[in-house]
Formats: C-alpha cells, sequence, structure tokens
C-alpha cells in the first residue's frame, strides 16, 4: 500500500504542475487554478506516507521534486513556475514534516490538522507569489492564495474524513461494558 500512496502523491503533484496555469472562477473567492485540485490531494497522501517512517515520507517528497523537475524541463513548462513548484513542494513539505515528526505521539488527525496548518498557506503563498510576480497583480495574488488554501483545506478535509470514517467502521462492535470506553 505504500507505494501506492507514492505513486498517487508523486502523480497528483506532476498533475498540478501540469495544469497549474489554468484557473477557473470561484464567486466570492476569487481564481482558483486547476492544479490546486490535484495538489489538495497531496498534503493526505504525504500524511499517509508519513505513517511508513519519516525516511519514507522524505524519499517521497524527493521523488516527487525529481520527476516534477524533469517532467517541467521535458513539457517546457515555464522557468517561473518551476522554481515556485521546487521552491514551495520544497519548503512546505518540509515544514509539514517537521510538524508532523514532532507530534509523533499525538492521534494522526492531530498530526495531520496541525501539519496541515502551516504547510498548506506556506505552499500557496509561495508558489504564488513565485509564479505570478509581475504576471498578476498583487490583490489578485492574494485572492488567488485564499482561494487556493479554501481548496486544499476542503478537499483534503473531506479526503481525511473519509480515512477516519473507513478506519472507524473496522473497530469492533462489542456491548461488553469492560471494553466501552467513554470520556467526559
Amino acid at each position: 500500500m505504500r507505494y501506492i500512496y507514492l505513486a498517487a502523491y508523486v502523480g497528483s503533484i506532476l498533475i498540478a504542475n501540469l495544469v497549474l496555469d489554468r484557473f477557473i472562477e470561484l464567486p466570492m473567492f476569487g481564481l482558483l487554478s486547476y492544479g490546486t485540485i490535484f495538489f489538495a490531494f497531496v498534503f493526505t497522501l504525504r500524511d499517509h506516507l508519513h505513517r511508513y517512517g519519516l525516511k519514507f515520507a522524505l524519499l517521497g517528497i524527493g521523488i516527487a521534486i525529481v520527476v516534477n523537475t524533469l517532467c517541467s524541463l521535458w513539457f517546457e513548462i515555464p522557468p517561473r513556475f518551476l522554481i515556485a513548484s521546487f521552491l514551495s513542494i520544497l519548503l512546505s513539505e518540509l515544514a509539514d514534516t517537521a510538524i508532523f515528526e514532532r507530534l509523533r505521539g499525538r492521534t494522526w488527525p492531530v498530526k495531520v490538522l496541525a501539519s496541515n496548518a502551516v504547510s498548506v498557506p506556506l505552499d500557496s503563498a509561495l508558489f504564488t507569489m513565485i509564479a505570478f510576480l509581475g504576471v498578476f497583480e498583487f490583490s489578485m495574488m492574494i485572492e488567488i492564495i485564499f482561494a487556493d488554501v479554501i481548496a486544499k483545506y476542503l478537499i483534503a478535509t473531506s479526503v481525511m474524513g473519509r480515512a477516519l470514517f473507513k478506519d472507524w467502521r473496522k473497530k469492533p462492535v462489542t456491548s461488553d461494558p469492560q471494553k466501552l470506553s467513554v470520556s467526559a
């Protein structure tokens, strides 16, 4: 399963980078890159990589950077997007990994929510500011960052909620009062 998560992680970043310069207008939120829709899965997928240890998570980040750099060169993606993607992935993923690892004794949802609270806005701000500086006005970049962060949180939360629901359904049901735990 770990390699399925790894492939999905790398693939989501790759697809996001291939469609990052296409936008849809969201009422009340502004412009949203199609890449954001795919990239939103990256945060939860990377958190799944953490389940297999720090070295595996760092390996995934490294593979994603190499694959995406090579594909960006192959598809002749403009250098500003390559630099923005490289730096935002590197810095946001390392920040996320540091927070996730620091919370090692906590539950998976706590680690995911805490690490994403930092990495999602960091990734969106870095990427947008580097990729679109001089292309869009500052106010437009703020709208893009806002829409990106909201979309990433919504998608990542729904993916995490689904995973938690599946885990909850797997727990054995018991009527033995000794085995039931109720916390106040």
